[in-house]
C-alpha cells in the first residue's frame, strides 16, 4: 500500500515512520497512528502523522 496517499492511512493503523532527526539515516520508528497531520491528498515524501507515543514523522510503510 502506498504511504504517499492520505486515503491509505487511517487512525489506529500500525505504521513505520521516519522522524525528522532520522531523515539522513533513514531509521524507522514503529507505532500506531493517533492523528494525520498532512491535509493534502498525497505527498511525495510520505504523509505526516503523529503516533500514539507523541512522535511525529512521515509514513514510509503501512503494516497490514
Amino acid at each position: 500500500m502506498e504511504s504517499t496517499k492520505r486515503a491509505n492511512i487511517k487512525i489506529g493503523v500500525q505504521v513505520s515512520i521516519v522522524l525528522k532527526q532520522d531523515q539522513r539515516t533513514g531509521d524507522l520508528t514503529e507505532g500506531v497512528v493517533e492523528k494525520i497531520l498532512t491535509n493534502s491528498p498525497n505527498h511525495p515524501h510520505g504523509i505526516k502523522v503523529r503516533l500514539e507515543s507523541g512522535e511525529v514523522g512521515r509514513v514510509k510503510h503501512i503494516h497490514q
